[in-house]
C-alpha cells in the first residue's frame, strides 16, 4: 500500500479518534465499512456515543452530511422528496429530500415504521430513489449510517430482514474502560468534541480508496472459506435464516477492505475471521431466541462455525 493511502486512512482513524476514545477497532470497522462502499448500523444502549460516532464520520469527510432524527409519525417522504405543483407554471417540481447527501445519519431507525424504513432500500442498494415514476440517482460517495437501542421496545419497530440485509456492518460501542470514560470529561469540558473536527478528506478521495478496494486481490481458497463460513449459516440446525447470497458478496467486499486497511494488498483468511460477528450476525435468524437475545446468541453460533471450519493455509 502506497504511503499517501496510508496516510489518509491513518488521519481518517485519528480524527474520529478525537470523539470516540478508546475504541479503535470500532472505528476501524466504521472505516471498512465506508471503504468498501457499505452501510453502517450502530446498536448499543444509549449513552454510550453511537450519535457522536455517525457525525464523527461525517466532520471527517469533506462531504454533504443530513441527518434525520426518526420518529413514529416520519413518511416515506420526509426522506426522498416530493413534487410540489407550482400554481404559477401549472406543473410539478421535484423537491429533494436529506437522502440527497452523501452520508446520511438515521437516527434511533427503529422508531419509524417499516413503511418508512422501506424508503431507503433502494437508496441503500442501488444508490437511486424512484418518485412519481422518476428514477434519481444519488451522488459518490454514499453512505447511510444508522444508530439503534436494541434494549428498547416501547415505541419501536424491528428492522425487516430485507433492511438489515442492507447492512454491511453492524457494530456495537460498548461502554469505555475507566481511564478513557475519564479522558471524556476532560475532552468534553469546554463543548462537544465533534463540533470542533475539521475534514481530513474530500469526496474524491473517498471515491478514490473505493475503487482500490475492488483491486484487492482475494485467492480462491479464501473465497472457497467465505463460501464454506456462508453454507455452514445454512445448514446450522440453531439457525431458522442463514447468510444470503448478498451477504456473502459483502463478507467478499468488507474482507478487500479490512486487508487495504491493514496496509496489504490481498486478503488473508484472518480479515474473514475479524468480520464473521460484524457482517454475519445480523444477517442470521436463530431459533427458539427472543428478540432481546438474537444477536447475542448470533454471534456465539457464529465463533462456533469459525471455530469448526476449516482454514486455508
Amino acid at each position: 500500500m502506497s504511503t499517501d493511502v496510508a496516510s489518509l486512512i491513518g488521519s481518517l482513524e485519528e480524527n474520529i479518534a478525537k470523539v470516540l476514545l478508546g475504541k479503535d477497532e470500532v472505528i476501524r470497522l466504521c472505516v471498512v465499512a465506508l471503504l468498501a462502499e457499505g452501510h453502517l448500523l450502530i446498536e448499543d444502549s444509549p449513552g454510550v456515543g453511537k450519535t457522536s460516532l455517525a457525525k464523527a464520520i461525517a466532520q471527517s469527510l469533506n462531504c454533504q452530511f443530513s441527518r434525520l432524527q426518526c420518529t413514529p409519525d416520519m413518511l416515506p417522504s420526509d426522506i426522498l422528496g416530493s413534487s410540489i405543483f407550482l400554481p404559477n407554471q401549472g406543473t410539478f417540481e421535484f423537491r429533494k429530500g436529506p437522502i440527497f447527501t452523501n452520508v446520511l445519519l438515521s437516527d434511533e431507525i427503529n422508531r419509524t415504521t417499516p413503511r418508512t424504513q422501506s424508503a431507503l432500500l433502494e437508496a441503500m442498494m442501488e444508490r437511486q430513489i424512484s418518485v412519481d415514476g422518476q428514477t434519481y440517482q444519488l451522488d459518490k460517495p454514499f453512505l447511510v449510517i444508522a444508530t439503534q437501542n436494541p434494549f428498547e421496545f416501547e415505541g419501536t419497530y424491528p428492522l425487516p430482514e430485507n433492511q438489515l440485509d442492507r447492512f454491511m456492518l453492524c457494530t456495537t460501542v460498548g461502554y469505555p474502560d475507566r481511564d478513557a470514560e475519564r479522558l471524556v470529561f476532560n475532552s468534553h469540558r469546554t463543548g462537544e468534541p465533534v463540533d470542533d473536527l475539521q475534514a481530513v478528506m474530500t469526496d474524491e478521495q473517498v471515491i478514490g480508496l473505493q475503487q482500490k478496494v475492488r483491486k484487492v486481490t482475494v485467492e480462491e481458497s479464501v473465497a472457497d472459506y467465505i463460501l464454506d463460513l456462508v453454507q455452514a449459516t445454512r445448514e446450522n440446525k440453531e439457525l431458522s435464516l442463514g447468510v444470503s447470497t448478498r451477504g456473502a458478496l459483502t463478507m467478499y467486499r468488507a474482507a478487500q477492505s479490512l486487508a487495504l486497511v491493514e496496509g496489504r494488498n490481498y486478503v488473508i483468511p484472518d480479515d474473514v475471521k475479524r468480520l464473521a460477528s460484524p457482517v454475519l450476525a445480523h444477517r442470521v435468524v436463530c431459533r427458539g431466541v427472543i428478540r432481546e437475545g438474537q444477536r447475542n446468541r448470533a454471534r456465539q453460533i457464529l465463533q462456533q462455525i469459525v471455530d469448526t471450519t476449516p482454514v486455508p493455509s
